[in-house]
C-alpha cells in the first residue's frame, strides 16, 4: 500500500512538473544550438552559393538565404529563451532544419534504405550524409509546435493577460 501511494505521489509531482520544465529545458538546448548555428553564419563566410536549395528557395539569392537562415537562427534562439512566439519559432526553425537536411545533412545518392540509413549514422567522403542532429531538431522542436512553451514562457504570461 505504501509503495502504491508513493508511486501516486510521485506522479502526481511529475504531471505538476510536466508543463514547466520539459517544454523549458527543450527551449534552453535548442535556443542553445540555433543561436551557436546563427553566430557561426554571422560571423562566418556565405558558402550557401555551393547548395542546391529546393523550391522556393532555390529561386532566391544565396545571400539572401544566408541572412534568412542567420537571423531566424538568431532570433529564434532569443525567442525560444524567453518563450515568445514559440509556436511561430518551432514552424520556422522546423522549416530550416528541413531544408538544411535535405541539401547540407542526406546522402548526395541513395538507391536503398540502407544507404540512405547510413546518412543517420555517419559522414561521407565529400561531407554529405549525418541528417541524425536535425532529425533529433525536428523531434525536439515538435512539442514546441504543438504543445507551445509551457508554463514558464512569456506566451504563457501573454495568455493568461489576453484571456482577463
Amino acid at each position: 500500500m505504501t509503495l502504491t501511494r508513493s508511486y501516486v505521489t510521485l506522479l502526481n509531482m511529475l504531471d505538476r512538473i510536466a508543463p514547466i520544465l520539459p517544454p523549458l529545458l527543450l527551449r534552453l538546448i535548442l535556443a542553445w544550438e540555433f543561436g551557436e548555428a546563427g553566430l557561426e553564419k554571422l560571423h562566418g563566410e556565405n558558402w550557401f552559393a555551393d547548395i542546391v536549395f529546393p523550391f522556393p528557395f532555390n529561386i532566391l539569392p544565396a545571400d539572401f538565404n544566408w541572412a534568412i537562415a542567420t537571423w531566424f537562427e538568431l532570433i529564434g534562439a532569443g525567442a525560444l529563451i524567453v518563450g515568445l512566439a514559440t509556436r511561430f519559432f518551432s514552424l520556422s526553425l522546423i522549416i530550416l532544419t528541413i531544408v538544411a537536411a535535405l541539401t547540407v545533412h542526406m546522402p548526395a545518392q541513395w538507391d536503398t534504405l540502407a544507404e540512405l540509413w547510413n546518412g543517420y549514422r555517419i559522414i561521407g567522403e565529400d561531407g554529405s550524409g549525418n541528417f541524425k542532429l536535425p532529425l533529433l531538431y525536428l523531434i525536439m522542436l515538435l512539442p514546441l509546435l504543438f504543445g507551445g512553451a509551457g508554463k514558464l514562457s512569456l506566451d504563457h504570461l501573454l495568455s493568461k493577460l489576453y484571456k482577463r
